[in-house]
């Protein structure tokens, strides 16, 4: 059996790799080239730099393996970039890991594996996969506080069955253990947290940069239409912030609580006014490849970080459904998605996902 090693330079992916090799699997070792660095900034906090290159190649001959870096810089940028800086434009806050895993791990290369003769694609998420009763069902990993379920959503039945996530049932110190044990040069290096392109978190300079884009000067609104001042570009602000807005709050804190790109206007109210029950979800994805025939109960997580909350889900299409939450919810923002998990002994379970309207 052979596998397409997913390689990022990390810890997880270079034991994912290790642990394969194991398993006794022949091994290819890969690194997508995503985009050049001085376009995209540098953050010793992000992966995709020409150190975790050399990192991921330095693990690659210590583990025997063949190693590639494959060019993927042009879909990188249409697929990812280019949509999370339009998604700003329009008031909206996306996550771009999930675009990322959605049209280059699991999507171009996934092509590149079949290419390659490869069995399966591998790579150091901690998410585990199960079939049961014919269906490949994706789970979170043993590891609460490492799971990456949630921006693993959109794979399908397909990607599933030539899919493996070695570390689904390990906890990161085991991880690094081996890793040390291994004498691989990364064993110690920090997990990447910031977005790869958008260095230190400047996500309204990352906006700017890849669309050449100029944000414009807009009225700040409350609930009622009343202008109270002026924004300086709706790029600016998400969903439920505080800081930062520079308006007289006599009355009490106010909080950004929609954003109206036609009207280039930030709506502003009271706490209170983040609360909502309902929320409306596109760009579904159904794990088990099948639309639900009728309304039913689930956990749903609206941001990644989040507990699960309980919920009912309607389908309404083929790639849209509706979320009625049993409590209501904070700052539900638009562009950030909602995954669905199961109920009762079935909470490890995603049922599918969206992407909030």
């Amino acid at each position: 059996m052979k596998a397409l090693i997913a390689m990022s330079g990390g810890v997880d992916s270079s034991v994912a790799a290790k642990l394969m090799l194991d398993q006794g699997y022949e091994c290819v070792g890969c690194t997508m080239k995503l985009y050049n660095n001085p376009d995209a900034g540098c953050s010793s906090k992000t992966c995709c730099s020409i150190r975790d290159v050399e990192d991921a190649r330095s693990v690659a001959v210590r583990l025997g393996m063949p190693y590639f870096v494959f060019n993927y810089m042009d879909e990188f940028r249409r697929d990812v970039m280019e949509t999370f800086a339009r998604s700003y434009t329009l008031g909206k806050t996306p996550n771009p890991c999930i675009d990322c895993n959605k049209f280059l791990k699991f999507g171009a290369l996934y092509e590149r594996a079949k290419e390659l003769s490869c069995d399966t694609i591998v790579t150091g998420h901690y998410a585990r996969i199960r079939k049961r009763n014919g269906c490949y069902e994706l789970l979170r990993a043993k590891d609460p506080k490492k799971d990456q379920s949630y921006v693993l959503y959109n794979l399908t039945q397909e990607q599933l069955a030539h899919t493996q996530f070695p570390l689904g049932d390990y906890e990161k110190t085991h991880t690094r253990e081996i890793a040390e044990e291994s004498g691989f040069i990364n064993s110690h290096k920090p997990d990447s947290q910031d977005i790869c392109f958008v260095p230190n978190g400047t996500y309204t300079e990352a906006v700017q940069r890849i669309l050449s884009y100029e944000p414009q000067p807009g009225p700040f609104l409350t609930l009622d239409g009343k202008e109270i001042g002026t924004h300086k570009g709706i790029i600016y602000y998400t969903i439920g912030q505080h800081k930062k807005l520079g308006l007289p709050q006599p009355d009490g804190p106010l909080y950004v609580i929609a954003i109206d790109p036609k009207k280039n206007a930030v709506i502003v109210g009271p706490s209170q006014a983040l609360f909502r029950r309902d929320a409306a979800v596109k760009e579904a994805n159904w794990i088990s490849g099948k639309v639900p025939d009728a309304p039913f109960a689930c956990l749903v997580k609206v941001r990644y970080r989040q507990e699960a909350q309980p919920a009912i889900v309607t389908p309404t299409g083929s790639d849209t459904f509706s979320i009625l939450f049993d409590e209501p919810q904070r700052a539900i923002t638009p562009g950030q998605s909602a995954v669905l998990y199961g109920l009762g002994d079935e909470t490890d379970v995603v049922i599918g996902g969206g992407i909030l309207q």
